[in-house]
């Protein structure tokens, strides 16, 4: 028996990575049985004596609500999940149709394999997460880059005693604080300018030279994004706020120790930006900037995220561009970005998608609003953003409204959820300011998250509609790929593959009344609260992970081809290595629609 054994765990993954002798004693290890149909192998919540192999026939795997989660063919694995958690089944599997013979490897000998071999170890680590890259900018966080005590003084110290201060303590600026909280900021470059070239009296408290109310960041922030702002705001310094308290101070020379990245380059260039011509000609260099990234094993979240602050800084540029030509505004207005850039989410492959919330009162039909809509639009269909096919812009006049108008749209579609109504409100709810003023998007959705938590049919409603985007998963194991057009046999990486889980996300942060938009945080913040359990979400997480990897990864290896970046997939361009993991993660997901489905979010 084992020598069959060992010619058929050749021809499977991972063993087939093993030497000769090591395959014929894993081979030894395996022990197998015939099932007749109908045979419950295991089921939802049994102790799992070690790992399932089929040699023949057919299996079907449900979930614990019963919901067909997959049917396996020869050479497919089953029981891992649950086997290297806690040894606990988290699916129920049953022989189908005809008899079929299963191999079993033990626990304790699937243990050692792991441990003693790489490939093996690759092939069941479902998160696939590149190595920890500690020196790099865009995943250090902003608490990591500081070093030494904040230096700080209040607002009625003499301008000559901060600046000796200053000297005394070497730093280039000081923070400005009253009861510990940040009220301003000071620098040396302050000193020169406002102080000595004005020949200002230096016995005058600090408060009068210095920066009121400066740009901030939570000690949480990425180091990427003070580059990002230090570029686009031509600033020196940035102070680091925790809840108000000033922690610390964040300074040029201080980013000098890591490494800066190509797409703070392109952030500047936007920000210098005289035209649009010249934007679209650095947006264009997008895909060279995605496959660099990938090909360094950035995390997608990074990728994503550094995607998005370009896309970021070519709106604000075209507003502020479009608003100096203008004129002034009739009255304050916020642009809102919804979609993957209000995820910060975007790809190689991303449309546009955003509105205008405007002060209580204005006429959004007053010319200066619809003009700035369609120039910004226009200017990021320019750069390749293209016009939302669904027409889902501050161009449209239904999504350019005043601040009472969007009150009213959230009330309507939370307390009436019909079909247009989910549609909408799962578009919206992922709204993020990008420029003007932010504080009206923050009245809207201070009022608008709470009420919806609070209305179960609309909660309901929403848990319908994140339902309607599934996992491609096929019969026998394999993929449901687009049965006909241009884009045949292929998966659409989107829509069943990221769209089922954003959707999830937003199920949960109506559910915890989590205010963060991003997917990936979504999830977190759900785990930590107990929206969803935690052995659920970390297995969330890890699909999300290898879902958005492989369909940027893809993207990467079309533009290496000379093609656009879509978000269509071959499986048959991937390795069985990685269709197997892809397919897994695609169960995963499966399998927490279907807890959501049942009520049983919490339980996931």
């Amino acid at each position: 028996m084992p020598d069959s054994i060992v010619d058929f765990i050749a021809t499977v993954h991972p063993y087939d990575s093993l030497k000769r002798d090591e395959l014929a004693r894993v081979a030894t290890s395996f022990s197998r049985r015939t099932f007749a149909p109908g045979d419950l192998i295991y089921q939802f919540g049994d102790r799992l004596p070690g790992l399932y192999l089929i040699e023949s026939g057919q299996v079907a795997v449900t979930d614990r609500n019963g919901d067909s989660v997959s049917q396996l063919g020869p050479r497919n694995s089953f029981g891992e999940r649950g086997l290297l958690r806690d040894g606990v089944a988290v699916t129920s599997a049953r022989v189908i149709d005809r008899p079929a013979v299963i191999l079993m490897l033990p626990r304790a000998e699937v243990t050692r394999l792991i441990a003693d071999h790489r490939a093996v170890a690759r092939f069941f680590d479902r998160g696939r997460g590149p190595s920890d890259r500690g020196g790099d900018l865009a995943r250090l966080k902003v608490g990591e880059l500081l070093s030494g005590k904040p230096v700080s003084c209040a607002p009625e110290t003499p301008i000559i005693e901060a600046a000796r201060q200053m000297r005394d303590a070497r730093v280039s600026s000081l923070g400005i604080t009253q009861g510990g909280r940040l009220i301003g900021l000071v620098t040396i470059r302050d000193m020169s300018n406002r102080v000595v070239a004005e020949g200002r009296d230096m016995r005058q408290p600090v408060s009068a030279v210095m920066t009121p109310d400066p740009v901030t960041l939570a000690p949480t922030a990425l180091g990427y994004d003070v580059l990002n702002i230090m570029l686009e705001r031509r600033i020196g310094h940035l102070p680091v706020v925790d809840d108000g308290r000033f922690v610390g101070m964040i300074s040029q020379t201080d980013l000098t120790r890591v490494q800066a990245i190509s797409a703070a380059g392109l952030i500047r260039q936007v920000a210098k930006a005289r035209d649009t011509a010249q934007m679209a000609a650095i947006t264009a260099r997008i895909p060279e900037l995605l496959t660099q990234l990938v090909q360094a094993r950035q995390r997608h979240e990074i990728i994503t995220r550094m995607i998005t602050d370009i896309a970021d800084a070519v709106t604000r540029r075209l507003l502020d561009l479009t608003a100096a030509d203008l004129g002034p505004a009739p009255a304050a207005w916020c642009w809102a970005a919804c979609g993957s850039q209000g995820r910060q989410e975007q790809t190689g492959a991303s449309d546009q998608d955003n509105c205008l919330i405007l002060a209580p009162g204005a006429d959004p039909k007053d010319p200066w609003f619809p003009a700035l809509a369609r120039r910004v639009s226009d200017g990021l269909h320019a750069c390749g953003y293209v016009h939302c096919p669904g027409d889902m812009m501050a161009t449209n006049l239904r999504w350019c409204q005043p601040l009472d108008v969007w009150q009213g749209y959230f009330r309507d579609w939370i307390t009436h959820p019909s079909p247009e109504a989910q549609m909408l409100a799962s578009v919206m709810f992922d709204l993020r300011a990008i420029g003007g003023d932010g504080a009206l998007l923050g009245d809207l959705q201070d009022g608008t998250l709470d009420a919806a938590s609070k209305n179960s049919i609309f909660i309901a409603h929403m848990v319908g509609n994140s339902l309607k985007h599934r996992p491609p998963l096929g019969l026998i194991g394999g993929f449901a790929t687009i049965r006909t057009g241009e884009h045949r046999h292929h998966i659409d990486m989107k829509h069943n593959g990221v769209v089922p889980v954003t959707d999830l996300a937003r199920v949960y942060a109506l559910q915890g009344r989590i205010g963060t938009v991003n997917t990936r945080a979504r999830l977190e913040e759900a785990e930590a609260r107990g929206v969803i359990s935690a052995t659920g979400g970390r297995d969330l997480i890890a699909a999300y992970d290898m879902i958005q990897t492989v369909r940027l990864e893809n993207q990467a290896h079309l533009v290496r081809a000379g093609r656009r970046p879509d978000n269509y997939l071959s499986p048959a361009d991937l390795s069985d290595f990685e269709r197997s993991h892809l397919r897994d993660a695609f169960v995963v997901v499966r399998g927490m629609q279907s807890a959501v489905g049942h009520g049983k979010g919490m339980l996931g």
